[in-house]
């Protein structure tokens, strides 16, 4: 069941001025419901709100997929926020920009056509050991997924996946960051 706020209560959740909350409700700033003369809140929709308010900035993110769909998804997700996106469609480019480059997370598929993702996930840590990886996969029980685990942790994002899901991803990256720092 879905949890509806009012004003007042979305307004004491947030520590917010009631006013400030409603004016930002009225000029579409904040995801909110009108009946009537009122505003209300879906409480979820907050939470993915500020979960996406928490992913603005500007990282530096590879993307390694060698599906363009796959690639343009999440250029458009995180580059609206201010993040610099280098994408490839393959292993071998993906491993010239991170020998080039610095990064601050890597989005890696794990079924690539020239070498496979656990492959090429070994390498990236034999280049920096200490990168943030998250692997996209459709196949998270296969024989490529468990040879991945050997080269040190990572998150898993299966596949098929959101917009929503990207961002989520990313909101749980910077918060373990945060958390250490």
């Amino acid at each position: 069941m879905k949890e509806i706020l009012t004003v007042q209560e979305l307004a004491e959740y947030l520590k917010m001025n009631p006013r400030t909350l409603r004016s930002k409700a009225r000029k579409g700033e904040i995801p909110s419901i009108k009946l009537g003369r009122q505003f209300r809140f879906d409480k979820e929709q907050i939470e993915r709100w500020l979960s996406r308010k928490t992913v603005t900035g500007s990282l530096n993110i590879l993307i390694v997929d060698d599906d363009p769909i796959i690639r343009q998804l999440f250029m458009q997700s995180l580059e609206e926020f201010g993040h610099k996106i280098t994408t490839s469609a393959n292993g071998v480019e993906a491993l010239e920009f991170v020998t080039r480059r610095r990064f601050d997370l890597i989005f890696l598929d794990l079924l690539m056509p020239d070498i496979d993702g656990a492959e090429i996930f070994g390498r990236i840590r034999q280049i920096d050991k200490q990168i943030p990886v998250v692997i996209i996969t459709g196949y998270p029980d296969s024989e490529v997924m468990k040879r991945a685990t050997v080269h040190g942790p990572f998150i898993v994002m299966g596949k098929p996946f959101t917009a929503d899901d990207i961002l989520d991803a990313l909101s749980s990256f910077i918060r373990s960051v945060e958390t250490k720092t």
